[in-house]
């Protein structure tokens, strides 16, 4: 379907404001986590929950997103997502014990898992070739800028409210994005019936069982039941991997992975998060554990990193288009580098405005990184394969990002930054590695 530049316009920006506005509550909970400890009159780890469900939950529905998009009218699809997010944040809202929170939080959770892998496939299809650079550079601008918003948005609101507040404030925000949707969202793509192969659905189940064994594994140790609920889940995995193969119509098309530049793209947007994921959570315990700021002020100490990476994600998706993905992604490679070195400097120097310049260098990286990659291993696939593309993007990053955290929590141990801000840098060298084997050409779309 042609969209008119009018209804392209639209289209996008209603997309992106739903998925911001997910976004920000998403990221904005861990700062109310103290809230949530007094008022349910419950520890940290079982708080965290919040969190935890909701990104299993997340993971389990991505490879789901294909067939609801060739199945489901996005329109519908696109409203239904919001209405259970809107529906959840109310029963979240009016929560009288943890459990009932919980399941808010899963329907939350069911909704972005479904809608971010979903809403890049579309965007990507409804965009011309050339102009997909730019247009993800916007969608990476609304993912970052959600990312720092968040917790300094709640922090501000629960100031002054109370942690309720927040999520009717969210919700508020929903409803006027769903009414709009009612009036700009279409159907760009053509539906095409097929079986929902159940078999597959439940070995995907397998990566419920694999992120929990990493997000455990750092708090237990190897316990014997974290270990058989690693050896399950990689054999649900594997047997979901096989049957993709030898099914007609699979679940997920798996065969994309030796697309060259796909796998090439999945492996460097899938390492730029594992960096920007551990610069959020380990910069602030540096401005806290080293440098001695108050929670408040090295949450600020984040914010000129992500004005610039905000700032920089539609350029750097615009130089894409101009010159080519592979020198783009180099640039970005490059300054993840200089980045990361200057954390190691500042180990030495621990110098607050070294700190920030560091961490802004990184965010920097990230903009020429993962949006780039993630566009240029789209633009390996015949559109209809995108929304396959996307699931698997989106899960693997989901994965990696989850590991990034964990590795990095162990290395970190009592106060080891410097540990930590060198693995991150021989993970991007890996990185350099892999973005010098991209092959620079316009595939035509099928």
């Amino acid at each position: 379907m042609n969209l008119s530049k009018k209804q392209h316009f639209w289209f996008i920006t209603t997309l992106l404001i739903g998925t911001f506005t997910m976004s920000i509550s998403q990221s904005s909970l861990s700062t109310a986590y103290p809230t949530f400890m007094h008022y349910f009159n419950l520890p940290a780890s079982t708080i965290s929950w919040l969190t935890t469900g909701f990104m299993l939950i997340m993971s389990v529905v991505m490879p789901l997103s294909p067939w609801m998009l060739n199945n489901l009218s996005f329109k519908k699809m696109y409203l239904s997502l919001l209405t259970i997010f809107i529906v959840g944040t109310f029963i979240i809202i009016f929560s009288k014990t943890f459990i009932l929170m919980m399941i808010g939080r899963l329907m939350e959770g069911f909704a972005v898992g479904v809608l971010f892998p979903t809403y890049q496939s579309v965007i990507l299809q409804v965009t011309p070739l050339e102009e997909r650079g730019t247009t993800m550079g916007t969608v990476g601008l609304v993912m970052g800028s959600a990312l720092a918003v968040g917790p300094i948005l709640s922090g501000v609101i629960l100031q002054i409210f109370n942690w309720q507040s927040i999520f009717i404030f969210f919700n508020i925000l929903l409803i006027l994005v769903a009414l709009l949707a009612s009036k700009t969202i279409v159907n760009p793509i053509i539906t095409k019936k097929s079986n929902l192969d159940v078999i597959s659905v439940i070995f995907s189940m397998g990566i419920i069982g694999l992120l929990y064994f990493i997000n455990e594994i750092a708090k237990q140790g190897f316990t014997s039941f974290l270990i058989i609920v690693l050896l399950v889940s990689i054999v649900m995995l594997g047997l979901f991997i096989r049957r993709q193969f030898k099914l007609s119509e699979p679940l997920l098309h798996l065969e994309i992975m030796k697309t060259i530049n796909f796998d090439l793209g999945v492996a460097l947007t899938a390492l730029s998060y594992m960096s920007l994921i551990t610069v959020t959570i380990v910069m602030p315990l540096y401005f806290q554990q080293i440098l001695n700021l108050s929670p408040f002020w090295s949450g600020l100490a984040l914010v000129p990193a992500a004005a610039l990476l905000s700032w920089l994600n539609r350029r750097s998706g615009r130089l894409a288009d101009r010159i080519g993905f592979k020198p783009v992604v180099l640039i970005g490679i490059l300054i993840f580098i200089v980045g990361w070195s200057l954390m190691i400097l500042n180990v030495m120097a621990q110098n607050l405005l070294l700190a920030i310049l560091a961490t802004m260098v990184v965010e920097a990286g990230n903009a020429f990184v993962m949006m780039p990659a993630t566009t240029l291993a789209a633009n390996s696939l015949p559109d209809p394969l995108i929304p396959h593309g996307s699931s698997i993007i989106a899960t693997i990053r989901q994965v990696l990002g989850s590991t990034a955290v964990v590795i990095a929590t162990v290395i970190l141990g009592k106060n080891n930054f410097i540990g930590v801000f060198i693995f991150f840098l021989l993970l991007e060298l890996l990185a350099l590695v892999f973005a010098f084997k991209i092959k620079e050409h316009h595939p035509s779309n099928g």
